[in-house]
């Protein structure tokens, strides 16, 4: 178990790599450039604009501002924003809990009500229940998340006025519990949607193939009641490709969460990353990818390994 937990570990690494890279690449191939927010400035000279690159060292050859750029994220010196001067890092570690916040009551309600959806569908198949969650389905992955956002904010905001329209806290409110979660219901609802419709088909598909084994069969030719056989023979075996769907998820509820947090005006690091983009902050652009790139792969990292030690066979591929 540990020569594949290493192996996999030495796979992602040039993995980030491949990504810092072609990031930072990208980064520069922007119209513009990094200093395009002051280029475009009718009170800024040719002089000033100079006197900016060597501040940021932007004066010296792209690969030597990677490599410096590199040594930086590995020692754990980010950089600086362009605007204000603040350390990179501490900008973002500012929004990271409440998106995790977001993301995590979002993921926790898709799993539970998707598996559920996904299960029953299963037990019952081609009856209206089955029909009804299947179409429900579809429906949910076929529109945007932005068109849901929008449409809870009408319906829930606007005219029943049940819940905020968007912030994290009422003024003067700040730090309490209920006013937090009349705040996050709305972001989470319309985050969760499209994970449950995936959920619930991937959850289907999984058990339909399972419980039509031998096993199952022969389970229950001895007399096992329905719910042991479910949860003790079948949910073990049915559950694996749905650990390798949580890592496969993730990048999705990120790019979820940023379309959600913009919606809402959740303070969180999706919404860092459209205002960073609208100021051309590419320091904090850049942050924010290897910092999500990680996440994204370690959370895949996990998965697999729970995969594995669910599975021995998958260890030995």
């Amino acid at each position: 178990m540990l020569n594949y937990v290493l192996r996999r570990i030495l796979q992602a690494v040039p993995l980030m790599i491949g990504v810092s890279i072609i990031g930072f690449g990208l980064m520069h191939l922007a119209p513009g450039g990094p200093l395009a927010v002051y280029t475009l400035n009718p009170t800024i000279t040719a002089q000033d604009i100079e006197r900016i690159k060597v501040v940021f060292g932007l004066d010296q050859p792209v690969y030597v501002q990677y490599f410096k750029w590199a040594l930086g994220m590995f020692t754990g010196s980010w950089g600086y924003t362009f605007f204000g001067g603040r350390p990179v890092l501490v900008v973002i570690l500012e929004r990271v809990p409440a998106t995790l916040l977001l993301m995590g009551s979002a993921l926790s309600i898709a799993i539970v009500v998707g598996m559920f959806v996904g299960i029953l569908g299963a037990i019952r198949r081609y009856s209206v229940f089955d029909y009804l969650a299947t179409t429900g389905a579809m429906f949910a992955l076929s529109f945007p998340t932005f068109w849901f956002g929008l449409m809870a904010i009408y319906v829930f905001a606007l005219q029943l006025r049940w819940l905020p329209s968007g912030g994290m806290y009422e003024l003067g409110a700040e730090g309490e519990f209920f006013d937090l979660l009349r705040h996050l219901a709305l972001p989470t609802m319309v985050l969760a949607l499209v994970i449950v419709a995936t959920w619930s088909r991937y959850t289907r598909s999984s058990f339909l193939e399972v419980i039509h084994q031998d096993y199952i069969r022969t389970a229950r030719a001895k007399g096992l009641r329905a719910p042991a056989i479910l949860f003790r023979h079948a949910f073990p075996n049915a559950v694996k490709p749905l650990i390798a769907l949580l890592g496969v998820q993730l990048p999705f509820l990120f790019s979820g969460a940023l379309v959600t947090e913009t919606i809402f005006g959740w303070p969180g690091m999706g919404r860092l990353f459209v205002d960073a983009l609208t100021m051309k902050e590419y320091p904090v652009l850049m942050g924010m990818m290897m910092f999500t790139a990680f996440f994204v792969i370690f959370s895949n990292l996990i998965a697999d390994v729970a995969v594995a030690m669910i599975d021995p066979r998958i260890r030995l591929a």
